[in-house]
């Protein structure tokens, strides 16, 4: 899901407006030692934060697919896609639109129960069509695949229990063509 938000700077009777949006960047590259220090290396030398990065070999393991979703105003994105494209070991790269792409995320949240606390948790994981992984006598973790705003809502629910361990994935995205 977009986010978008602004920035507003006055100074006397002149008022700049920012928009920064939320994007989801693919990037295909040959899956070589030194590749992701590279691109990272694009982002921070820009002032761009990196709000999930999750690289992996693709189907052909000569590749990896890095999905980076950063936020940033459009220009100066537009500048880091040109950037990364010179990059010689960077194959593809893609800014995702809405509706350009299929996502998922995936977590893991080790929740504290006690003997009546256990059957809602386990209630709460059945709705959202997470699992329970692991099973101890204090604690359930639930393994939660979706999209990042169903992984929220699951972590906000569990909250009321208490969440002892977290740890997500971070997006991972292809197109839809």
């Amino acid at each position: 899901m977009p986010c978008k938000w602004w920035l507003l700077i006055s100074a006397g009777e002149h008022t700049i407006v920012f928009t920064f949006m939320r994007h989801t960047i693919s990037v295909l590259v040959e899956n070589k030692f030194g590749v992701l220090t590279r691109v990272a290396g694009l982002f921070s030398g820009r002032g761009f934060n990196i709000d999930t990065l999750n690289v992996a070999p693709t189907y052909d393991q000569t590749a990896s697919r890095m999905t980076i979703v950063t936020q940033g105003d459009d220009a100066t994105l537009e500048q880091i896609v040109k950037q990364l494209k010179k990059l010689p070991e960077v194959i593809e790269v893609r800014d995702f639109k809405d509706g350009e792409y299929v996502d998922r995320e995936l977590a893991l949240v080790k929740v504290s129960v006690n003997a009546q606390t256990r059957s809602e948790v386990i209630q709460i994981a059945d709705i959202f069509r997470a699992k329970i992984v692991d099973v101890q006598p204090k604690s359930l973790t639930c393994e939660i695949t979706g999209s990042e705003s169903k992984i929220e809502k699951f972590i906000s629910l569990m909250e009321q229990f208490g969440i002892i361990d977290l740890t997500r994935t971070g997006k991972v995205a292809l197109p839809r063509e």
